[in-house]
């Protein structure tokens, strides 16, 4: 998304991705574009083609809020997808950029990861692994303190090997990062993630180029886990109080289902080695006393 015309490349990337089928338009003859025409959607919002055109172009960018929910409606925005729609078209205030710096996570947070009894971990506002507890990184190796979930998806071959539905996982992984980022996507750290995987992923230069817009759902994940086999967990992300933007995710199982029952598998097999060592201090993950992995700086 370039940094002068937010609103425009928007409106035309959702445009290409809604058909007139979608919205019980005749398709007939050959159509240039894909999606739907400029004057289709102008139409449908009960606005003229040119003033349409001017945003696209970003030669207007104060449209009403009655004008962006009439684009939404056309252009089948859902409910966090038409909020980005207004944020983007609201005045951007002048602010100076604090430096980087490494978040941390509050220690009530961190008694929570510990004591979760879950796999779960604690990601940075641009998805980057600050926090881990054994059990989740026994559940998915990738997840390691200083790693970038995003780049982990896209450019490591053992996340695609784990995730049965890797495609859509990770298109949702794109869309969860798109709507904790808002607007705020010029942050230096943002720039060379998104274009480092534009270069070495084109799997990630075609969703990013969608520009879509969602928050975590609740639908299950399948795995297939090289230990204990398919699993399909939930992962549920819960936001950390604070100006850094943490959030908690957490994979968990239908109790009682089999799913569970490989999920405590999976604790029970972790928990071996320390035992077989014969160390004396058992860090593998067991409900209500998980040991964090802090052992690496975040990037």
């Amino acid at each position: 998304m370039s940094e002068e015309n937010r609103l425009g490349d928007y409106l035309r990337a959702r445009r290409e991705v809604v058909t007139p089928d979608d919205l019980g338009l005749p398709s007939h003859g050959v159509r240039r574009v894909p999606g739907l025409r400029r004057e289709e959607v102008a139409l449908l919002a009960g606005i003229s083609s040119d003033y349409y055109l001017r945003l696209e172009q970003g030669r207007d960018r104060n449209p009403s809020a009655q004008v962006l929910d009439a684009l939404a409606r056309v252009l089948l925005l859902d409910d966090t997808a038409t909020a980005y729609l207004h944020q983007l078209a609201a005045p951007r205030p002048r602010t100076r950029r604090r430096p980087s710096r490494r978040p941390a996570v509050p220690p009530a947070t961190s008694r929570l990861l510990e004591s979760i009894g879950l796999p779960a971990f604690v990601t940075d506002r641009t998805l980057d692994v600050i926090a881990v507890n054994p059990w989740a990184a026994a559940l998915v190796p990738t997840v390691r303190v200083g790693e970038n979930r995003l780049r982990s998806f896209f450019l490591d071959p053992a996340e695609r090997d784990l995730h049965a539905d890797w495609q859509a996982t990770a298109a949702q992984c794109v869309a969860v990062f798109r709507r904790r980022l808002g607007t705020d996507v010029d942050d230096p750290r943002v720039v060379r993630l998104v274009g480092e995987l534009s270069l070495r992923s084109a799997e990630f230069r075609k969703v990013w180029a969608r520009h879509d817009v969602r928050p975590v759902v609740d639908k299950p994940i399948r795995m297939n886990h090289p230990q204990v086999g398919e699993l399909s967990l939930t992962l549920s992300k819960l936001d950390v109080d604070g100006p850094d933007g943490l959030a908690l995710a957490a994979y968990h199982a239908e109790p009682g289902s089999e799913d569970a029952e490989r999920l405590a598998l999976l604790a029970s097999l972790t928990r071996e080695p320390a035992r077989r060592g014969g160390s004396g201090a058992d860090r593998s993950p067991r409900p209500g006393d998980n040991r964090l992995d802090r052992s690496r700086p975040t990037t």
